[in-house]
């Protein structure tokens, strides 16, 4: 079929009428249309813009990015391969390589890489773990690099209020800056081992997974905490992380350091929170009930007593409520208030006896 040339003449001359009129109003506008606008003058940033800038820009070269692997067989080959298993955050802490993060990130990992600021890989070298703070400690070779350590805080004289920054590497992307205030102070979380974690932060700075091990930093610059854990229905930010407290951290990572674990300094009993939880609610009381007193330990020769079994079940034995004078209503309150002292500090328990209040002093030893 022939095209129509009256109908495509139709077509073409509305866009030839368009052509003509666009050609008209550059004219009219002359050589300024169709160029880039101005850029408007910012002027100087804020100061507390300038602060933030500096925090970050001096604290980043301390945080590292950690991707780890597990191995896993083929079933059917039997070969044994590598293959990604997750990622997070962590922060060099000294000079001799030693990189701190959470346990969690590294948990049932066979490998673990630490990428730098600058770049550059490092396989890690695994030096010990503390699950009950949910706390591991890796080693690199990278030479050593005194400007990248972040200066030290307490943790025992914040503030709920006060303002809080966290360096991560949030779904993988790395050397990421949020803000926010500590929103609770004292804050406990079950762990990985089904203890509780005691004395937690609480932020509303925007903590995500593998932001885990990164550093919670005061708006000094100081490290005031962990990013850990955060409560979220949906596995994106709900404005509640948490960060377990530099004072921790610096009492427990040393420990690590010299030793490959850290232990807990003891008075010689065994715990356990559900039994625990049975025989407390059973007396009306709140308290730790003591299982068992090991021979030669402290709390033997304080004269404490475990429970007992006979014909109707277990008989409580002594029902600890308190550690000079605080409570402790739990395994985990009391394993943490316990974290508090050193081997060789004197201790006040107060406890219960068949209903009777009592007190005992005694020394504490170093745990297994």
């Amino acid at each position: 079929m022939k095209p129509n040339i009256q109908s495509l003449r139709a077509r073409i001359r509305p866009f030839a009428a368009v052509s003509l009129f666009a050609w008209l109003a550059l004219l009219i506008a002359g050589p300024a249309a169709g160029q880039p606008r101005p850029v408007a003058p910012r002027g100087e940033l804020s100061v507390e813009e300038k602060a933030t800038i500096g925090l970050f820009e001096k604290a980043r070269d301390s945080v590292v990015f950690i991707a780890t692997k597990e191995q896993v067989r083929n079933f059917w080959t039997r070969n044994v391969f590598s293959v990604p298993r997750g990622n997070g955050s962590g922060f060099l802490w000294d000079e001799a390589g030693h990189v701190v993060t959470n346990f969690h990130v590294i948990k049932g990992a066979s490998e673990a890489t630490v990428r730098l600021a600058d770049g550059s890989d490092h396989p890690a070298a695994l030096v010990g773990v503390s699950p009950a703070h949910d706390l591991a400690v890796l080693r690199i070779d990278a030479g050593r690099r005194p400007g990248a350590l972040l200066p030290l805080g307490s943790s025992q004289d914040l503030r709920v209020g006060q303002g809080v920054f966290a360096i991560g590497n949030p779904f993988g992307l790395d050397w990421t800056l949020t803000r926010g205030i500590i929103s609770a102070l004292d804050r406990s979380l079950e762990g990985e081992t089904g203890l509780s974690i005691e004395h937690l932060i609480q932020t509303d700075a925007a903590i995500n997974p593998g932001n885990s091990g990164g550093p919670l930093l005061d708006t000094a610059g100081r490290l005031i905490g962990i990013n850990t854990a955060i409560f979220s229905p949906s596995g994106g930010s709900a404005g509640i992380g948490f960060a377990v407290p530099v004072d921790t951290v610096n009492r427990v990572v040393p420990q690590i350091i010299r030793n490959g674990k850290y232990s807990r300094p003891s008075m010689g009993i065994e715990l356990d929170e559900a039994i625990n939880q049975r025989l407390t609610a059973m007396l009306e009381l709140k308290g730790v009930a003591i299982l068992r007193v090991r021979p030669g330990t402290p709390a033997a020769a304080a004269g404490l007593q475990g429970a007992s079994r006979s014909r109707k079940g277990i008989v409580a034995g002594d029902v600890i409520t308190a550690i000079d004078g605080r409570s402790v209503d739990s395994v985990g309150k009391f394993a943490a208030r316990l974290d508090e002292y050193k081997a060789g500090d004197r201790i006040r328990l107060t406890y219960v006896r068949q209903g009777k209040p009592a007190e005992v002093s005694l020394t504490l030893q170093r745990g297994e």
